[in-house]
């Protein structure tokens, strides 16, 4: 069983800054990707920045260049460092963990950005 615990989420200003974090722990075997998925009210889930286990990240377009994400060695943790927010990053954000049985998901923490 594997176990995703989100930290870090919160109320921010347009413009604003904030790092998420998320730690993985039980048999998480060999990790293939962890990430980050958001999803806002009446919208679907939406990939926001993966990275793979040979080191390459994949955001999306919408946070690209204000979006960072970084992880341990062992893949284990993984930080999502936000920059320069807007109102529409406003979502529940979930840590996603992927090895070969398949996804796992965190229980989402809330980001809100207004003013």
């Amino acid at each position: 069983q594997v176990q995703l615990v989100e930290s870090g989420g919160g109320l921010v200003q347009p413009g604003g800054s904030l790092r998420l974090s998320c730690a993985a722990s039980g048999s998480t075997g060999s990790i293939n990707a962890v990430g980050w998925y958001r999803q806002a009210p009446g919208k679907q889930r939406e990939l926001v920045s993966i990275i793979r286990e040979d080191g390459v990240a994949v955001h999306a377009d919408s946070v690209r260049g204000r979006f960072f994400i970084s992880r341990t060695n062992m893949m284990k943790t993984v930080y999502l460092q936000m920059n320069s927010l807007k109102r529409e990053d406003t979502a529940v954000y979930y840590c996603n963990l992927r090895n070969a049985f398949g996804d796992y998901w965190g229980q989402g923490t809330q980001v809100t950005v207004s003013s």
